[in-house]
């Protein structure tokens, strides 16, 4: 747009972030600056948004994770994220457990976006997920979930559903916020030495 004026974030912007996020108002204005530099469009294609998510996770194949976090953000589906979209990524996939953060997890894990989540798509996650674990932390995981089918498997089981059935937004909540252990496996943790 021009000049420098135009490149300061809006206030209605920074004031919905500041509210949804944990993040503070120097920081965000500090990643629209760098936002801006990286994304002169304002926007940051699927590729662009797989090279961020990778600086998180040096040691893992983060791409085909990263393609889904992607997805589930989109919101408005016009294949890229804007300034907010990217924001409410970074604090979702960094931050506690929030219902907004299983919310997300549902969103991320319902693949074909229809509203529910099938076993399949469970198993889809999981590989993703598997992906990003360092080779050498593959060793240490629990026996019951050491593949992503076993993993799969184990968080398919906290929701006492037969495999062919489906799950809705509240019963995924419900499911994983009733056991410690779900809420671990819908997400990569790096393991503690």
């Amino acid at each position: 747009m021009g000049n420098a004026k135009s490149s300061a974030i809006s206030k209605e912007i920074l004031e919905d972030l500041k509210l949804n996020t944990k993040f503070t108002e120097n920081e965000l204005c500090q990643w629209y600056e760098n936002f801006q530099k990286q994304c002169p469009t304002g926007r940051i294609s699927p590729e662009e948004f797989e090279t961020i998510y990778a600086r998180f996770f040096p040691d893992s194949e983060a791409k085909t994770y990263a393609q889904h976090v992607f997805r589930s953000f989109d919101t408005n589906e016009d294949g890229t994220l804007d300034f907010k979209e990217y924001i409410i990524a970074l604090h979702m996939t960094s931050s506690g457990k929030t219902t907004r953060k299983l919310e997300w997890a549902f969103s991320l894990f319902d693949v074909d976006k229809n509203g529910y989540i099938t076993k399949t798509e469970v198993e889809v996650i999981c590989q993703a997920i598997f992906k990003l674990i360092p080779k050498e932390d593959l060793p240490k995981l629990p026996a019951d979930e050491n593949t992503p089918e076993k993993r799969a498997n184990k968080l398919w089981g906290y929701f006492e559903k037969p495999d062919n059935d489906r799950l809705a937004e509240g019963e995924f909540i419900k499911g994983v916020t009733e056991n410690e252990n779900a809420m671990r496996l819908i997400h990569y943790e790096p393991i503690a030495d």
